[in-house]
């Protein structure tokens, strides 16, 4: 043991003795003293005081302070060179952040220039949760003053919202959608209290706001909205949770191009948050504006004319299309029931919503490019148009008609008791008769028709069994049976029945309004499948000229010219003297198809009519559907008639 002691004796020097100061210094005597009393220290015999320590102790103590040293060396390492990218950021985004210079969203015009859609003022609330006090107190009462204003925002609400921000994390530093479309006299009083709600922000984005000369119109147009969690996933950094984006129609297929590209702006704040000045600006550009090939006026005339024969019919759903048969541009195309797109573009509660999207009717839903229904006869233009280009028929070869053929003991009846007598193909296609199309489609006795094969292969020529490619999102493909679909999905063979069902447009055929006005355009045009469109040119934000719409056809010469005549000789035929005679009346010669599609044993069949005029000329073609409208020749003729005339007559 080591021992530190401190001997204390009777005369000791500390102890300075009267007389050993003068004038002001020490005595040289008593100095003496105290230096021979040091000396004698740690010598036996004096009193000692000390307190002792063990080596050991101390060797422990050096290798806790030894560890520590290491772990404080090692953290620091790891904050320094592993984390400190990452906290340099977090440090960085107190001082200086770099802020999105949004871009006007491009606008829509119709064919003639008339604008369909504005972009208005829609103030919105934002929340940057890391400018929130860390003060659970003050965090509280900035959430309560921000409820107050938003009364249908309970604060529990944007609690819930806030705690899905990890604290310290780079979304913290990321805008919190809370709300938008607020009212002027809210967004003033908050805009007012800004500066003293740090975290708390409240910018002016722009709302669409859409002219809708017809409201058949907001299925085309489609509508903006908040983008979604989805949404975001899918777009990666090119939005903002605050953002709106395109959800339907144009709005949808076309976002790219109206969205424009952003700009940035790199700003220092204050310790609240809010901007103090500029660094660095980095201008963007608007969206581009789009020119459609619609004709709004010719739009509303033929929703009128629509709505008008629902009316009369006591029905609720039907579609029409309106195209120019030499270029695929869509002139007009109307869906009943529809709805109002500034309805989704200022906001819907929960219950608004619910109510329009679990409609019975659906009105949401576009029928004439995603409703699939059995076309009925207006798919006997492209069988007869098959038979001609195979070789089966010639425009000479006829077939009688006795109201009917007979395979065993399964009948296949002509729509007219006792039949048509005898036919040629064009006398086929103007009175619509069956027989014909059941010996063209699958043969009967000694006489071989196309087959399913054969007749299938034509009918995807002629744009069934896929996607127009109209710019439009929710497109469907409509669907063409085969043997190997009914045995693999029903079960059963194909049988002989089958194919006659399908040369009439019955059976498990299905085709959207579309696809029939484009084939319809097929004979219209002489041969060429366009693909139906409804951009006319891309404007940039100036309006300027940049991209006009490709008008060349998919597919030219999809039979030959002869094949075309023939059909289109039926197709007039059916106006002068055949199913859609009424459409005589009008001022300029019209070729059309009615059609009657069956599709339900206990509701009346759909109604069908398309066509296109001027014969010789053709600058227009209209295909009505009218579900469950019955015979196509008293429910769909009329609208066609109606509208053409004022196309005619009118416009």
């Amino acid at each position: 043991m080591i021992f530190l002691k401190r001997q204390f004796k009777k005369n000791d020097p500390f102890i300075i003795q009267e007389g050993s100061v003068r004038s002001g210094k020490l005595s040289r005597h008593a100095g003496a003293d105290w230096l021979e009393q040091s000396a004698l220290l740690g010598q036996p015999g004096g009193e000692t005081v000390g307190k002792s320590f063990a080596v050991g102790k101390v060797t422990m103590i050096s290798l806790v302070l030894l560890l520590l040293f290491g772990v404080a060396i090692g953290r620091a390492a790891w904050l320094q060179l592993v984390k400190g990218d990452y906290y340099y950021d977090l440090a960085e985004g107190n001082r200086i952040r770099v802020e999105r210079l949004e871009a006007k969203r491009g606008v829509i015009y119709d064919r003639t220039g008339r604008p369909l859609v504005r972009n208005s003022a829609n103030f919105l609330l934002y929340f940057i949760p890391a400018d929130l006090p860390k003060d659970q107190a003050a965090r509280a009462e900035i959430i309560r003053r921000v409820s107050e204003n938003l009364p249908d925002l309970a604060p529990a609400a944007i609690e819930a919202l806030l705690a899905e921000i990890k604290p310290g994390s780079l979304d913290a530093y990321q805008p919190l959608f809370i709300a938008d479309n607020l009212d002027y006299e809210k967004a003033l009083k908050l805009y007012l209290e800004q500066d003293n709600l740090p975290g708390v922000v409240l910018t002016n984005k722009t709302r669409r706001e859409y002219d809708l000369y017809s409201l058949s119109l907001s299925h085309l147009l489609g509508y903006t909205g908040k983008i979604s969690q989805a949404e975001l996933v899918k777009f990666g950094k090119e939005y903002l949770p605050i953002d709106y984006i395109g959800k339907t129609g144009v709005e949808n297929f076309w976002e790219n191009e109206m969205k424009g590209i952003n700009g940035k702006k790199q700003i220092e704040v204050d310790v609240l948050g809010k901007e103090k000045k500029i660094i660095n600006q980095e201008a963007g550009e608007d969206g581009h504006n789009l020119v459609l090939s619609l004709d709004t006026l010719l739009q509303k005339k033929m929703e009128e004319s629509l709505a008008s024969g629902l009316k009369k019919l006591r029905l609720n759903k039907a579609c029409a299309i309106a195209l120019n048969p030499n270029n695929g541009e869509i002139l007009a195309m109307v869906s009943l029931p529809s709805f109002n797109n500034n309805d989704f573009a200022h906001g819907l509660t929960v219950s608004e919503y619910q109510k329009i999207a679990g409609h019975p009717d659906q009105p949401m839903f576009n029928r004439c490019i995603a409703g699939e229904y059995p076309s009925g006869s207006t798919i006997k233009p492209v069988v007869a148009a098959a038979a001609l280009a195979e070789g089966i028929i010639n425009e000479n070869t006829s077939f009688l008609s006795t109201g009917g053929i007979k395979i065993d003991q399964w009948f296949f009846p002509d729509w007219k008791a006792g039949g048509h007598g005898l036919a040629s193909v064009r006398r086929a296609l103007a009175e619509s008769i069956n027989t014909f199309f059941y010996y063209i489609g699958g043969g009967y006795q000694d006489f071989k028709g196309l087959g399913l094969d054969l007749m299938t292969k034509y009918e995807r020529l002629f744009g069934l069994d896929a996607q127009t490619g109209v710019d439009l999102p929710g497109e469907a493909s409509g669907f063409l049976p085969s043997a190997g679909w009914k045995e693999k999905t029903k079960g059963e063979k194909w049988y002989i029945g089958d194919t006659y069902h399908l040369a009439i447009g019955q059976g498990d055929i299905l085709v959207t309004p579309l696809q029939v006005a484009d084939y319809t355009a097929v004979f219209a045009n002489g041969g060429s499948l366009y693909r139906p469109h409804l951009i006319k040119q891309v404007l940039d934000s100036q309006d300027k000229l940049m991209v006009e719409a490709d008008a060349k056809p998919i597919r030219s010469n999809v039979v030959s010219a002869k094949t075309i005549e023939i059909v289109r000789a039926g197709l007039r035929q059916a106006v002068t003297s055949g199913s859609a005679v009424s459409l005589n009346e009008l001022a300029v010669p019209v070729a059309g198809k009615t059609g009657t599609a069956q599709w339900s044993t206990t509701k009346a069949p759909h109604a069908w009519f398309t066509g296109f005029a001027p014969y010789n000329q053709p600058e227009i073609v209209i295909t009505i559907l009218i579900e469950q409208g019955g015979e196509g020749s008293a429910a769909a003729v009329p609208v066609a008639k109606e509208v053409l005339d004022w196309w005619f007559s009118k416009h």
